[in-house]
């Protein structure tokens, strides 16, 4: 017969009597601890003869469902890459991702400071899969369902029709409702109920308040392999703090992701505008420009970059600096005109000379020719004249045969 017996821990035992562990083929230690006031069920396989087991610490977790456990180390490295693209739900970012946008069962890391819009672009992406008709999972820790949906709805993005279909389910919750084990085994338990095609977390550093850094790691590096492994696309939100390095996760999971946006608040001329940068995005070519970006109630939209001398412009800056670019090349247009029509004129002016040119230079031509042709004639009247002139004054002039004689009346 197979006997299951039950025992209460001793002092340095784990059973009062201290007898039970060392009889047994199977003995399964069950503990329940309180950290920071947040409780999780612990399970450990203590021994287990004849037969490889886990050593670990397991926390599990008991509800209307049955037990949950869940495995403490990562699942390894063995997930594939899949080739696919998805789109991002904001299509100046698709192309700033080498045109197709993220990789289908990629993680993606939002970090920025308040109020850069951090959940606006995880929800666009949310909204972009829904529309191909997939299913998306949002784990929220700052926003209840309703909060959410109405404040998406202010930049035009509308989730509700999708949670009415069954496509979109938002999971709202306090970190500090459970320990980190236990959010974990609940998300484990959530995405394989409802099989999302991507998973949203909003945000992983309100977490910080349940567990500390190396802890939190440990939990993120299981689920980001847990949906790996399921081809999952998962979209992080993280929430920089001021004074801190803006290219550090606060949690430590910058090196588990595979593409980060930056989003930044750039405070000049009196005003706050924001900026979107890629830090990273493995497996495709992609922008390193800083781009700035606009949330309004017709949604995400990323403008032209404007490059000054001094960097990117941005906000009134930039409209100061397009406006002085137009005039400039408004003013640049009408010199430019101006000088056209005075050159117009100056080859009109030419074109006249070039005229009157050649009209005198025709007239001249016409007057030497008149003079040409007198003074040929007169060369060919001249001997004539001169025999006649010599004969009447009975002067010497050249005879045929070239001697000079004296022309004189004969008697």
């Amino acid at each position: 017969m197979t006997v299951v017996i039950t025992g209460e821990k001793g002092e340095g035992t784990l059973t009062r009597e201290g007898l039970e562990e060392y009889v047994s083929d199977c003995v399964i230690f069950l503990d329940h601890r309180v950290a920071e006031q947040n409780s999780t069920r612990r399970l450990r396989v203590v021994k287990y003869r004849g037969s490889l087991h886990g050593t670990n610490e397991y926390p599990f977790l008991i509800d209307e469902g049955g037990i949950s456990i869940l495995p403490a180390s990562s699942l390894g490295l063995t997930h594939k890459a899949p080739s696919e693209r998805i789109a991002s739900g904001i299509p100046r970012l698709d192309e700033m991702l080498g045109g197709k946008g993220y990789y289908k069962g990629s993680t993606i890391l939002v970090s920025g400071t308040a109020g850069t819009g951090k959940t606006s672009v995880a929800a666009l992406l949310v909204q972009a899969a829904c529309k191909r008709g997939e299913r998306c999972l949002f784990f929220a820790f700052e926003e209840s369902t309703a909060q959410l949906v109405r404040n998406m709805q202010s930049v035009d993005i509308h989730l509700e029709p999708y949670i009415k279909k069954g496509l979109l389910k938002v999971l709202p919750s306090r970190p500090t409702a459970h320990g980190l084990e236990m959010h974990l085994v609940s998300m484990h338990k959530a995405v394989n109920q409802f099989e999302p095609d991507v998973v949203v977390v909003d945000p992983i550093t309100n977490l910080i308040s349940v567990g500390n850094t190396p802890e939190i790691q440990s939990m993120m590096t299981r689920l980001i392999d847990f949906l790996k492994m399921s081809r999952t696309t998962t979209f992080f939100t993280s929430l920089t703090s001021g004074d801190s390095d803006l290219e550090q996760s606060e949690v430590g999971i910058s090196s588990l992701i595979d593409s980060w946006l930056m989003l930044q608040i750039v405070r000049s001329g009196g005003e706050r505008n924001r900026t979107l940068t890629i830090i990273k995005s493995r497996g495709m070519a992609h922008s390193n420009q800083a781009v700035e970006y606009r949330l309004s109630d017709d949604g995400f939209h990323l403008v032209d970059t404007y490059l000054g001398a001094a960097g990117v412009l941005t906000g009134s800056a930039r409209l100061a600096k397009e406006a002085e670019d137009e005039a400039t090349l408004a003013t640049g247009a009408q010199e430019i005109a101006r000088k056209q029509e005075e050159r117009a004129r100056r080859r009109k002016a030419l074109q006249r000379q070039i005229v009157e040119l050649r009209e005198h230079s025709k007239s001249r031509t016409q007057r030497l020719r008149r003079t040409s042709s007198r003074r040929f004639a007169g060369a060919i009247a001249w001997p004539a004249e001169r025999a006649t002139m010599a004969e009447s004054r009975h002067a010497f002039t050249p005879g045929k045969d070239g001697q000079g004689r004296m022309d004189v009346d004969e008697p």
